[in-house]
């Protein structure tokens, strides 16, 4: 009998065997994030800094279960080509990108690889995704509807200035600045605010000259756009911008915690944090074309007093009470 019993109880242990084997190696498997980062290495790891948090708040640790592999454009747009072959290349679990060009030619380059995207794009319309419920392919993640919220920033701007409001856009010469612009000048058409555009190169980008040659022509109020170059200076841009005592408004509250007067945008940190999440269900199985591509769900307004002040400003309490955020 006992005989018996060693033997059923050694059938047993090599039927789950290869069961306790495959446990083993799911536990010992380490994900590979590919990440590429429109901003130089320093701001670009701060910025995902919400990203790694909610990988965190899901139970991934860097260099246990997880690998990142980070590439820097640092502003550069010829960069996007290579940095996004490396990372294809480099056959990564999850792609997660914010720029729309390294999504598109990501999504060229491979089907198999799912995208993750924080995109200021309307992915539709653009053509990345077929629909936003069923996107299709291997792209998923969030859109910002950056340019959508246009109107809304020169709404904001009309109430804090206290003259007749003249808005100069400014954006890089080499984004195609009539797209951005264009989105700006239907929303001024409709508010009936005089609009103007101005442009920078890189690699070193003259703010000063173009703020100074938009004052020359009238323009009292600046809107920056959030572009791959324009994106790695909002501390000169703001500094210019109060040099001039222009109030500012952006597309991103990074550029008010660095100087900017305001911002009105979809909470970028959140955004992030959710695409955390995106990553994980990926990672656990989930197809990008069965997940639905998100929509800002959290839209933030914020001021600074600060700089309010140092260009002789007064907010309006009527537009102060509706800021989510008062950087004093």
């Amino acid at each position: 009998m006992g005989k018996i019993t060693g033997v059923l109880i050694w059938l047993v242990a090599l039927a789950l065997a290869p069961f306790h084997l495959v446990d083993a190696q799911q536990a010992k498997k380490v994900s590979r994030i590919g990440i590429l980062s429109s901003f130089s290495p320093p701001v670009g790891s701060g910025r995902r800094g919400p990203f790694r948090q909610g990988l965190s708040e899901l139970g991934y640790v860097e260099g246990k279960n997880i690998v990142i592999e980070s590439r820097y454009l640092e502003g550069n747009a010829d960069r996007i080509q290579s940095l996004v072959a490396e990372l294809v290349q480099l056959k990564v679990d999850v792609l997660v990108l914010s720029v729309y060009a390294a999504i598109r030619i990501a999504k060229q380059a491979t089907n198999t690889i799912p995208i993750v995207m924080v995109t200021s794009q309307d992915p539709v319309a653009t053509g990345l995704i077929d629909s936003l419920a069923r996107p299709g392919a291997n792209v998923t993640g969030l859109t910002l509807l950056t340019r959508e919220l246009s109107g809304k920033r020169l709404e904001l701007l009309k109430e804090v200035v206290p003259r007749k409001l003249s808005v100069g856009v400014l954006d890089e010469e080499a984004n195609s600045p009539a797209v951005i612009f264009g989105h700006y000048e239907i929303a001024a058409r409709a508010l009936k605010i005089p609009i103007q555009s101005f442009h920078v190169n890189g690699p070193h980008p003259d703010f000063e000259g173009a703020l100074q040659g938009a004052v020359k022509r009238g323009v009292n109020a600046v809107v920056s756009a959030s572009t791959l170059l324009l994106l790695n200076y909002p501390k000169e841009i703001a500094e210019v911008a109060i040099k001039y005592r222009l109030p500012s408004m952006f597309e991103g509250s990074s550029w008010v915690n660095a100087g900017g007067l305001m911002s009105y945008a979809a909470d970028g940190d959140y955004a992030w944090r959710r695409a955390a999440i995106y990553v994980d269900k990926i990672l656990k199985g989930a197809k990008p074309a069965d997940l639905p591509v998100e929509q800002p769900m959290k839209l933030e307004f914020v001021i600074n007093l600060k700089t309010a002040k140092q260009i002789g400003l007064t907010i309006p309490p009527n537009v102060l009470v509706r800021a989510d955020k008062v950087i004093k």
